[in-house]
């Protein structure tokens, strides 16, 4: 069970989502779920394994909900938790969480929320794009790549990517959804053609609206922006999902190649990461 466990929290947090996860660490007695038991609970409200059912089961599905509802960034800083239950409903009154039980034993529970690592979609797989491939294989970061030159989209140019497509615009949006993209916690538009950036915002922005996830960022300067906007507009995207864009992406420290360009996006990234989900 443990290992089933973690193999579905693999899977939930390779799909962007965010997992709470509870494990019997210690238990004593007469109790239902022994040690290596294990429950997690995704953001989007699926759940996976046991800590052994009836009330502690509920108790702590309740306390794994409640860390992932949380949007207190000082609760969020202070990380995971260990709690005790006791299994009798007499316990009340001494340093455990009692539970209206009569099994009498005692369980310790470690409770934590795991969030995914960075999933970048390059879109545009040319000396930025390939830049910041570099900077996300050092920071142990997952990414794919969307070209429509297969020159700029392979294994060979990349062959850390999670995922290689190469294919026209149209064909990307009819394979993707809400759900699916997101996987992605970053859509970077970093194409060598202004109008393919241009569709995929517009295509990407229609399916997402201004969803947390992915967040998308474009290369260039406010006058593309401005342009990229009111084609937005007239294409029936609505003002607030086109104001959820950051462009032009990345820090402003200065930079000019496409290795410095590529460390002001993934620092930009980060600082974005840290935000959401404080350590």
């Amino acid at each position: 069970m443990s290992i089933a466990v973690l193999s579905w929290t693999l899977e939930r947090l390779r799909a962007g989502e965010r997992v709470a996860i509870a494990s019997v660490i210690e238990a004593q007695g007469s109790v239902p779920g022994k040690p290596g038991a294990r429950l997690a609970i995704s953001s989007s409200g699926s759940r996976f394994g046991t800590v052994g059912g009836a009330g502690l089961e509920l108790r702590v599905g309740q306390k794994l909900e409640d860390m992932l509802a949380s949007e207190d960034v000082s609760h969020r800083m202070k990380g995971g938790s260990v709690e005790v239950f006791l299994l009798h409903k007499d316990g009340k009154g001494k340093e455990v969480t009692a539970l209206d039980s009569l099994c009498g034993g005692r369980v310790t529970v470690s409770m934590e929320v795991i969030d995914p690592r960075p999933h970048i979609l390059i879109a545009g797989g040319g000396h930025v794009g390939f830049a910041i491939a570099k900077v996300c294989d050092n920071l142990d970061w997952a990414y794919s790549v969307f070209d429509i030159r297969e020159d700029f989209c392979n294994a060979e140019r990349f062959p850390n990517a999670e995922e290689a497509m190469c294919c026209s615009v149209e064909e990307l949006l009819r394979e993707e959804d809400g759900g699916s993209l997101r996987r992605f916690s970053d859509v970077l538009l970093l194409s060598h053609d202004w109008g393919v950036d241009e569709d995929l915002l517009i295509g990407l922005l229609k399916i997402t609206g201004d969803s947390k996830r992915p967040r998308i960022g474009a290369i260039g300067s406010k006058k593309k922006w401005s342009e990229f906007e009111r084609s937005g507009i007239e294409n029936g995207v609505e003002k607030r999902a086109l104001d959820s864009v950051r462009c032009p992406i990345g820090l402003d420290i200065g930079a000019d190649s496409p290795e410095e360009i590529a460390v002001a996006v993934c620092a930009e990234v980060l600082s974005l990461e840290k935000a959401n989900n404080p350590t």
